[in-house]
This record gives structure tokens, C-alpha cells and sequence, in this order.
């Protein structure tokens, strides 16, 4: 009688899928290389400041329903200024359209201040140079491309 065959074959495929398994779950664990961009970079500098106070609210936005509400920002930082600008970076976007919304928070009360009638304060500025008429402008008209890449703009508040 002839004894049964081991089933290396059947063992050594398991090992090795097991082992192609950890091992692709290690690097996914690991996350990607130190340096390696997720996702597209923007850099947005605010120029025509008034002075060194306070400092500067940037909104950025995705979406032409929310915009230029604050809670309807996709994010938002506050950036000190130094020789009267203010640059914020905003890593890891989806390639797209968007738009920037920014006051200068002069008296770094963490609000944009408004006079009588709801007229402004502060400065402010929008990208893509869009002006704000009795109302702030339209998604269209602030919106500005992020490619692959990455984009840099400028918003001048002078």
C-alpha cells in the first residue's frame, strides 16, 4: 500500500501568498516614502498688506455652492505676517478647481470685522483677482486650476 503524498506543493503556494500578503501589508502600513507628494501642493501668497498686525485668514474652497462661507471651506489656516505678507501652503489636494478667500485680521480678534452697512474693515482679497461688488464674487470668477503639479497665486489686497 502506498502511503499518501505530502501536499508540499499546496504548503509552499500558502507560504508564499501568506508571505506576499505580510509583506504588502508591511509597505502599506508604512505608508509612502519620506518626501513622496500625496496629492497636488498649493502655495498662496498674500501681498499689499497695511502693516505687520495681526494676522492672515486664508479659506480655500472646492466647491461653488459654499463659497466664500466659512463653513463651507474645505480648509482653513491663519498665518502670521512679516514684511507685509503672508504665505500659506496647502498640501495634498485632489487635482481641480478652486478658490481663496482671505481677510488681513488686523486686530487679531479671530473675525473680519465690518462698519456700518456691512462695509469692510479689513482687507481682504479673493484669487484669481475676482472683485467683490456689493457681495462677494462668484465661485467662477475667483477659481483657478490645481494641477498634478501643484499651483502658486498670488492675492493682493492693496
Amino acid at each position: 500500500m502506498r502511503e499518501p503524498r505530502p501536499i508540499y506543493r499546496i504548503d509552499a503556494f500558502t507560504d508564499r501568498v501568506f508571505g506576499a500578503l505580510v509583506i504588502v501589508a508591511t509597505l502599506a502600513a508604512a505608508g509612502p516614502a519620506p518626501g513622496a507628494a500625496l496629492g497636488a501642493e498649493l502655495t498662496v501668497e498674500v501681498v499689499g498688506l497695511r502693516s505687520d498686525d495681526g494676522n492672515v485668514h486664508f479659506a480655500l474652497y472646492d466647491n461653488p455652492a459654499t463659497f466664500p462661507d466659512d463653513e463651507g471651506r474645505l480648509r482653513g489656516t491663519n498665518v502670521p505676517i512679516a514684511g507685509r505678507r503672508a504665505v500659506a501652503v496647502f498640501k495634498d489636494l485632489t487635482p481641480g478647481s478652486y478658490a481663496v478667500a482671505v481677510f488681513h485680521d488686523e486686530n487679531a480678534n479671530g473675525s473680519f470685522d465690518q462698519g456700518f452697512l456691512g462695509l469692510p474693515l479689513e482687507d481682504y482679497g479673493f484669487s484669481n483677482g475676482a472683485p467683490a461688488f456689493l457681495g462677494p464674487p462668484s465661485f467662477e470668477q475667483a477659481k483657478f486650476a490645481v494641477p498634478e503639479k501643484g499651483n502658486r497665486i498670488t492675492i493682493d489686497v492693496d
